[in-house]
């Protein structure tokens, strides 16, 4: 009768405290979750010390929820000055979402004056939804000083869009002191789009003057794109001055690369000096 071998249960042995070890949770790790609430937490794992700072962070969590009014706040569980402290903190917050517009609002925990103070905002904040065009607006709520403003209100925003290039604008509407204003802003926003080459320019509203401090500016930042070999660059537009500098900067880059070991070096364009100057050891 053949016997069976016992590797296989000793080996099965052998691996006991490794399995065992790595269901072992992290002491640090284990009280980490335990003080933030997490599931993972295991409390018989705790020494009495860490017990004790568990029980700290868990009354702490309780009044911040408290405080910000979460469904997990444990009233029971606060002391007289926290009580205190949650509640003022409660009302206020109250009173700050009422007065913003925001809910939670809760108009039936406002003081009489309180009360006052947020009717006077909300009044506020519906003249400016008239005047800015944005969020409800009812016309035929307001004094006829409001509705006087908030008609001042809206014409300088319509002026102030079409100086901006903001929306449409009407400018059939414009007086001839506002049509002059816009004027001069598209002109000068025009210039500005050119200078920087965006596609909104419009180089046939240019005057030669500004024509002229276009093409500087462009050229300017094209030879410093071509310079510094940034993709932006157009060989097309260089000047032949500008060629000359582009020459003399990429000689001075190559002799450098060349001397110092580092970056591309075309030994061809050296002049004899130039190579007989580097280091046997870079060449």
């Amino acid at each position: 009768m053949m016997r069976a071998s016992p590797l296989p249960y000793l080996a099965g042995f052998s691996l006991l405290p490794v399995l065992l070890f790595a269901a072992t949770p992290n002491p640090a790790a284990n009280l980490f979750a335990c003080k933030a609430g997490e599931s993972s937490c295991e409390r018989s794992r705790l020494t009495p010390a860490e017990l004790a700072e568990v029980t700290v962070a868990e009354h702490a969590r309780n009044v911040s929820s408290c405080r910000n009014g979460r469904s997990s706040c444990d009233r029971s569980q606060l002391t007289e000055a926290e009580a205190i402290s949650v509640a003022v903190a409660t009302h206020d917050g109250n009173v700050s979402n009422c007065t913003g517009g925001i809910e939670p609002c809760d108009p039936s925990r406002l003081t009489r004056r309180e009360a006052g103070e947020v009717a006077a905002a909300g009044r506020q904040r519906h003249i400016s939804n008239c005047t800015d065009g944005i969020g409800p607006c009812d016309p035929s709520t307001l004094s006829a000083a409001e509705l006087a403003d908030v008609t001042r209100g809206q014409r300088r925003r319509a002026v102030s869009n079409c100086k901006d290039g903001l929306g449409h604008c009407e400018h059939s509407e414009l007086t001839a002191p506002e049509a002059r204003e816009v004027a001069r802003a598209e002109r000068e926003r025009n210039v500005s789009d050119c200078t920087f080459g965006w596609d909104t320019c419009d180089r046939s509203r240019l005057s030669p003057r500004e024509a002229a401090e276009v093409r500087a500016a462009v050229g300017a930042r094209n030879l410093s794109d071509c310079t510094d070999g940034r993709e932006g660059c157009d060989y097309s537009l260089l000047t032949p001055s500008d060629t000359r500098e582009m020459a003399r900067v990429e000689r001075a880059r190559n002799y450098a690369a060349c001397a110092s070991g580092s970056g591309y070096c075309d030994r061809a364009r050296l002049t004899p000096a130039q190579a007989a100057r580097i280091p046997p050891e870079t060449r």
